[in-house]
């Protein structure tokens, strides 16, 4: 048995945890580039809570508010050319995934020159970016937990990951209390992406027996708390439980990666700015179904059943998920850029999944998905 485990992240966990921010902080800098969505950190209080506690310490911020979903290269660009207008030592993200992702990017482009397209395509390289504290309010993409960082080119509708080290978080902030001022259908999607991220990365060729141990206790977690949470059973132990298990979600694809369901949905997304969770719950039934291997057993007994693919059917189902990509805008003319996009920017997601992956195996599952 061989394999590499590195996992770099610290990680402070606990409700009322987002309190001691500056006490974190205040190792990294005067002046922090506070980076949070258009408007739902200043609606429930978050973004003057961590302000107010960044200025204990003596640490002055600005803000830059203009993350949306599936962010944008551009949008990394422009927040950089802030924190280096501004002088900031930091970066302090407030959000879900697509803040965090946004605020790495931003972290990364502060210290680094040229078109983030080079580093995402690995034409260029570097292993240095402005610290980062990042504090999650949805438990979704767990990029808390890794150095991945998602990112959209609006030029090309290509939909792909930086990667590197440098953009881990000097602190991850995971407070359960941040997650419960979620609207249910984000809570459905993000929750529907950890489990993905778990049982990806479980079932990846990548994967190895830290990230298999990991991934099924995020897989049992949600499992066990998720419908309850969405159903409106409010219950601390399970607000724990969705968190953690998010968080390892995004831990075990830092390092097992994810696989063909992932692929596939990118270029959705990158094509028609959906929801990531709901273009997975299009996609994932049928990608089990087709990349079957001994190791969906294991995650089918975590849900107590034979037929796995039915148990994800009927959580999608309780979520009150789309199941079909045309509910969400897509056509079947949409199809061939799809697919030809998912060969493009997917392949390590494709040679990472559990059976041989092709274009006509995409173009097939997509077919599927409308």
């Amino acid at each position: 048995m061989n394999f590499d485990f590195y996992e770099p992240v610290h990680i402070v966990f606990g409700a009322g945890k987002v309190d001691t921010i500056g006490d974190y902080a205040k190792k990294y800098g005067k002046k922090a580039l506070i980076v949070t969505g258009r408007s739902s950190a200043k609606k429930s209080g978050l973004y003057d809570r961590v302000k107010d506690a960044l200025k204990a310490e003596g640490i002055d911020s600005v803000l830059f508010d203009e993350v949306r979903q599936n962010p944008l290269t551009t949008t990394a660009q422009k927040g950089a050319d802030m924190a280096k207008a501004e002088g900031c030592e930091l970066v302090v993200a407030l959000g879900g995934g697509s803040i965090m992702d946004c605020a790495k990017s931003i972290a990364f482009l502060a210290v680094n020159d040229g078109d983030i397209n080079d580093y995402i395509f690995g034409r260029k390289v570097s292993d240095e970016a402005l610290p980062m504290i990042l504090v999650p309010t949805t438990c979704g993409t767990g990029s808390e937990g890794n150095g991945f960082a998602v990112l959209t080119n609006p030029d090309t509708g290509d939909k792909k990951s930086l990667r590197t080290s440098a953009i881990i978080a000097k602190v991850s902030i995971v407070d359960p209390q941040c997650m419960m001022t979620m609207p249910k259908h984000v809570l459905a999607s993000v929750g529907f992406d950890a489990l993905c991220h778990c049982m990806e990365a479980y079932t990846a060729n990548n994967a190895q027996p830290f990230t298999d141990a990991l991934s099924l206790m995020g897989i049992r977690y949600i499992v066990e708390s998720l419908v309850p949470l969405y159903e409106g059973f409010q219950d601390e132990d399970l607000w724990d439980k969705m968190t953690l298990a998010a968080t390892i979600g995004g831990m075990v694809i830092g390092q097992a990666g994810v696989t063909l369901a992932h692929g596939m949905e990118h270029p959705a997304s990158g094509l028609k700015d959906i929801v990531h969770g709901q273009g997975l719950a299009c996609l994932t039934p049928s990608v089990i179904e087709a990349t079957m291997c001994p190791k969906y057993e294991d995650i089918a007994k975590i849900f107590g059943t034979d037929d796995l693919v039915q148990a994800i059917k009927d959580l999608i189902a309780k979520l009150e998920l789309p199941t079909k990509l045309s509910d969400l805008g897509l056509e079947e003319k949409d199809i061939d850029w799809m697919s030809e996009n998912c060969m493009k920017v997917s392949a390590g997601n494709l040679v990472n999944t559990p059976v041989k992956v092709d274009i006509d195996l995409v173009r097939k599952l997509y077919q599927k998905a409308m």
